[in-house]
């Protein structure tokens, strides 16, 4: 995991200039920088192959969405009844198709995502390795969905920190994901990788506890985290308390993202340029093994297609549902891919509602995709071929 040679780096295009990703070279002896140099003894050395010059030829700009689709993502967000947020990204051939895909929503559990890449950029940087052991105790336990609290006696919880990436991404386990948090060196580390990353539209929060307790108008205490004991400290706050909290939560949320810039990056990490060959597919794989939302956008994904996702539900309040999310990767037989994120900031419809809703998104991409033959130098993607349509 922590040796891969150098024609397996990877080259970042961020708006016309060139960086270079997380690159290792055999016996870890060099560290790489973000400029595309790395350390030895002799200091500072340009790695072979990694441009890092100011001047670049203009970007080659993305070719127009298709207007059916967009057509027909406008009128799903125009007529669902509720804040809701969608972006779909052609990873091959960079279009992208919004409704309010600019304005931050509460992400909720879709930050997860950031929590393991930072990690996963961490091993590609032997910081940590996937065996690095993480004890948890039982002050380290948050609150709502966390089964690995089953686990922690008096004594603690030791396992892997890649046992805590997994059970964070497909279980969607809160203390498993706060303590990746904290191994790999909390909110501040989680900013700093999507800074370098240059991922626009995207803020992470301050951890579960006190976004959940933030959320509610509580201030965290320990206790909260045993039992229902965040319920029933909850359960006892006047009304006009809650919900004061929850309005001001939602007018700016501490974890707010953009469907577009969160869409943006998954489609940075399906083309390689968030994290090493080896991460990048560990991910996108942990991704696809996920256990929750089976009904939301993957609900509308054919059978034949592949769909990779993280999904993120907040707390209601008075028939008001809040953050409920669905983001990932779908893939057609063809490889064509396309990077999508549905976010409900706020909405007082059914769950069966809010899934027809997700599930319009991922069949129309699937039903208005055209397949076309591969030639050399394109890539798949959309044609005027009805006949070939999948």
């Amino acid at each position: 995991m922590n040796g891969w040679t150098k024609g397996g780096f990877l080259a970042v295009a961020a708006g016309a200039a060139l960086t270079a990703t997380a690159f290792f070279l055999p016996g870890g002896t060099r560290a790489l920088a973000d400029n595309g140099q790395y350390r030895g003894q002799s200091g500072a050395e340009q790695l072979p192959g990694f441009w890092t010059g100011n001047e670049a030829s203009a970007p080659i700009p993305a070719p127009p969405p298709p207007p059916a689709l967009d057509n027909v993502i406008q009128q799903l967000g125009r007529t669902f009844n509720g804040q809701v947020g969608i972006a779909v990204v052609s990873i091959d051939d960079g279009w992208t198709i919004n409704y309010n895909g600019n304005r931050r929503f509460p992400q909720q559990s879709v930050s997860k995502l950031w929590v393991a890449m930072t990690m996963l950029d961490a091993v590609d940087r032997g910081k940590i390795t996937l065996a690095t052991p993480v004890t948890i105790r039982p002050q380290d336990l948050t609150l709502f969905h966390q089964p690995i609290a089953g686990l922690v006696t008096a004594n603690g919880y030791t396992t892997t920190i890649q046992d805590l990436f997994y059970r964070a991404m497909t279980q969607s386990d809160n203390t498993a994901n706060d303590s990746v948090l904290r191994t790999v060196g909390g909110p501040s580390a989680v900013n700093g990788f999507l800074a370098r990353r240059f991922i626009n539209g995207v803020k992470f929060g301050p951890g579960e506890r006190l976004l959940q307790s933030g959320t509610a108008g509580l201030s965290w205490t320990q206790s909260m985290a045993y039992g229902r004991g965040f319920e029933a400290a909850r359960a006892a706050l006047p009304m006009s308390v809650r919900q004061r909290a929850l309005d001001a939560y939602l007018a700016d949320p501490m974890d707010g993202a953009s469907p577009v810039g969160i869409a943006t990056a998954l489609a940075k990490l399906k083309r390689g340029e968030m994290l090493s060959p080896a991460s990048t597919s560990l991910l996108i794989t942990t991704m696809s093994e996920a256990k929750t939302g089976p009904q939301r956008i993957k609900g509308g994904v054919p059978h034949d297609w592949h769909y990779a996702h993280k999904t993120g539900t907040g707390q209601e309040l008075g028939g008001r549902a809040t953050g409920f999310n669905d983001v990932g990767i779908m893939t057609a037989p063809d490889g064509s891919s396309y990077a999508l994120a549905v976010m409900i900031g706020s909405t007082r419809v059914s769950i069966p509602e809010r899934w027809a809703l997700m599930q319009g998104v991922s069949r129309s991409v699937a039903g208005l995709h055209v397949a076309r033959p591969r030639v050399a130098g394109t890539s798949p993607g959309w044609g005027a071929r009805p006949e070939t349509r999948q």
